[in-house]
C-alpha cells in the first residue's frame, strides 16, 4: 500500500512537472507577397532586351522577416510575418512583370536568359518597413538606374520615395500599403523612361 502510494506520488509529481514544462502554442508564421498594380500596355519605348538585375539591399531589409522601425533610427523585424521571397527578388520579379505588361521594349527579361541586353536595369532597396513612430505607415525607398549598354549612357537614375498611411491596421495593412507605394514607384519610373 505504502508502495502504491509512493508510485501514485511519483507519477502525480512527474505530470506536473511535465505539464510545468510545456509551453503555450507559437502563433502560426504568416508570408506576404507583393502585388504591384498592371500598367496600361502603351507603344514600346525602348528598342531591344531590357535586363533587370536582381535588386540589391543591405542589412535587415534584404532578409524574408517584413522590417519595421519604431523611431529613432532603430529597425527590427517580425518574428511571425515573412515575405515569400526575399524583397531583392520580389521587387526583380515585380519589375519585370510590370514592364511587360506596359510593352516597355521588345523583351524584359532576367540575367537567367543570358541574353545580350541592350538596356540594363538596376534597383536598390533603402527602405522597406513599416513605420510605427507616429502612426500606421509604411515608407518605401528604391534607387532605380536604367543604362544603355552599348554606350553606357544612363537614362534614368533616380531614388523613389513614397510614404504611405495604412488603410488598415496590422501586418496586412502594411503589406497593401507598400504594394501601393511601389505600385506609384513603378508607375512613376515608367513614366521617367517614356
Amino acid at each position: 500500500m505504502k508502495k502504491l502510494k509512493l508510485t501514485s506520488l511519483a507519477f502525480a509529481t512527474s505530470a506536473l512537472l511535465l505539464a510545468a514544462c510545456a509551453q503555450p502554442e507559437l502563433p502560426q508564421d504568416h508570408y506576404y507577397r507583393l502585388s504591384v498594380k498592371t500598367p496600361p500596355k502603351m507603344p514600346m519605348s525602348l528598342d531591344g532586351v531590357v535586363e533587370v538585375e536582381r535588386f540589391r539591399a543591405d542589412g535587415l531589409i534584404s532578409g524574408r522577416p517584413i522590417a519595421y522601425s519604431e523611431g529613432n533610427g532603430h529597425l527590427s523585424e517580425y518574428h511571425y510575418h515573412f515575405w515569400v521571397e526575399p524583397p531583392v527578388d520580389l521587387l526583380q520579379d515585380a519589375m519585370v512583370n510590370f514592364l511587360r505588361a506596359a510593352n516597355i521594349a521588345k523583351h524584359v527579361v532576367t540575367p537567367d536568359l543570358r541574353m545580350d541586353e541592350d538596356y540594363l536595369l538596376t534597383g536598390k532597396i533603402k527602405r522597406l518597413e513599416r513605420d510605427l513612430s507616429r502612426q500606421d505607415k509604411v515608407a518605401v525607398e528604391i534607387e532605380i538606374g536604367l543604362k544603355r549598354t552599348g554606350d553606357d549612357k544612363i537614362l534614368v537614375l533616380k531614388t523613389y520615395k513614397r510614404e504611405l498611411v495604412q488603410s488598415s491596421s496590422g501586418v496586412n495593412g502594411a503589406v497593401a500599403a507598400m504594394n501601393a507605394a511601389l505600385s506609384d514607384i513603378y508607375a512613376e519610373f515608367l513614366l521617367d523612361v517614356r
